[in-house]
């Protein structure tokens, strides 16, 4: 296994700032009852279910670097936290933690604000407890929240399935399918979907599950898939990830299937990649920044697979899967890395004027399709 390191090509990104202390995305917000701040206008993602279910594990492994071992001794979530999430340009957002004990519904409880501003609402199912009490509650939530905002995207997340066989696995998930979309039909609800994920913070699946609940509040989506599949086809890539580093979520892929084994081997990568320049990659008094323009490294695998990682901004990084054949062209490789490169940014700034374009109607955020090179093609 070799990791090199580079100078930045010209005109590269220019940000020099650090990650967030420790890696992490910063300290909860407090609950629901302190004084509104500017941060509360950022779309929501709602964490809910009983309690037990692991609704804060997920949270603190996910966004915050926790060790799965080390949330044993989590204490239970007794009131409502916002975690402000602000991992990169295209993932700005709170997650709001809510106690499975209590009742949200409750006529002093403005559900209503909650669910107006949230952009997607997580469901936590503990796979190996008894569900049909989770299953109700997950109809009460859903029904509601629907009636309220139509757009919100429902995720549920069947949690705890590293204790259960494959066969378990599978019959769990289709007899949670089946109920819940059943009591949605009893309600006149067949408008309402759900999306249904196998979890846990044992493994990859909970990164790749929080992956898919992203990208359906990122509006650039379809650029930044139409820009990583120019660039593979270009590049004799065959699989390409733009990853949030801190949480190694991907923000977009390319449009061929995602293999698990290949998003593992990327997530290992990140954790290699920023575990080395933590010892080698800062100064002698221990400043800089263990992830910056600079940081660049190959892995060769015993297999003639190479992975390649590039800085793209502060935050993201590409990940690439590709033969060794392939990596002999690396000129053209980074030199469309470049052009990929420059055309992600554009695309940031348009969204950052999108954002503060107070005549544009809501819901239509301005973008434009951009090219390989960085030129605007079209707008959308």
């Amino acid at each position: 296994m070799s990791i090199q390191y580079e100078a930045p090509l010209a005109d590269s990104y220019g940000v020099a700032d650090s990650f967030p202390k420790d890696f992490g995305y910063g300290e909860e917000e407090g609950d629901i009852e302190d004084s509104p701040s500017p941060s509360d206008s950022k779309p929501r993602i709602l964490l809910m279910g009983l309690r037990r279910s692991g609704k804060s594990s997920i949270q603190k492994v996910v966004f915050h670097k926790m060790s799965p071992n080390e949330t044993l001794f989590l204490e239970s979530t007794n009131k409502i936290y916002k975690d402000d999430i602000s991992s990169s340009s295209f993932v700005n957002f709170q997650i709001w933690d809510f106690p499975g004990q209590v009742d949200f519904f409750d006529p002093t409880f403005d559900y209503e604000m909650i669910f107006r501003g949230t952009g997607a609402l997580i469901f936590v199912i503990d796979a190996q407890d008894d569900y049909v009490e989770a299953l109700g509650r997950l109809h009460l939530t859903v029904s509601r929240a629907y009636r309220v905002n139509p757009e919100i995207n429902f995720e549920v997340f069947i949690h705890k399935v590293d204790g259960l066989s494959d066969d378990h696995k599978i019959e769990t998930q289709r007899d949670i399918h089946q109920r819940a979309n059943d009591d949605l039909a009893d309600a006149s609800l067949e408008k309402l979907h759900l999306s249904f994920y196998l979890t846990s913070i044992y493994d990859h699946s909970i990164f790749e599950a929080f992956s898919k609940v992203v990208q359906k509040l990122i509006p650039q989506l379809p650029t930044l898939e139409n820009l990583l599949n120019i660039f593979i086809s270009n590049s004799g890539i065959e699989k390409a990830f733009l990853f949030d580093v801190v949480s190694k979520i991907y923000i977009a892929t390319d449009s061929s299937p995602v293999d698990m084994q290949s998003y593992e081997l990327c997530c290992d990568m990140i954790d290699v990649v920023i575990d080395v320049s933590c010892i080698y990659g800062l100064k002698e008094d221990g400043s800089g920044s263990a992830y910056d323009k600079e940081s660049m490294a190959i892995i060769k695998l015993n297999n003639t697979t190479v992975l390649y990682l590039k800085e793209v901004t502060k935050f993201l990084a590409l990940v690439c899967i590709l033969r060794e054949e392939s990596f002999e062209r690396k000129g053209l490789i980074d030199y469309n890395f470049h052009c990929f490169r420059k055309a992600i940014h554009e695309v940031f700034e348009v969204g950052v004027s999108t954002s503060r374009t107070s005549n544009q109607p809501t819901g239509t955020p301005l973008m434009k399709t951009v090219a390989l090179n960085g030129t605007p093609r079209s707008t959308v």
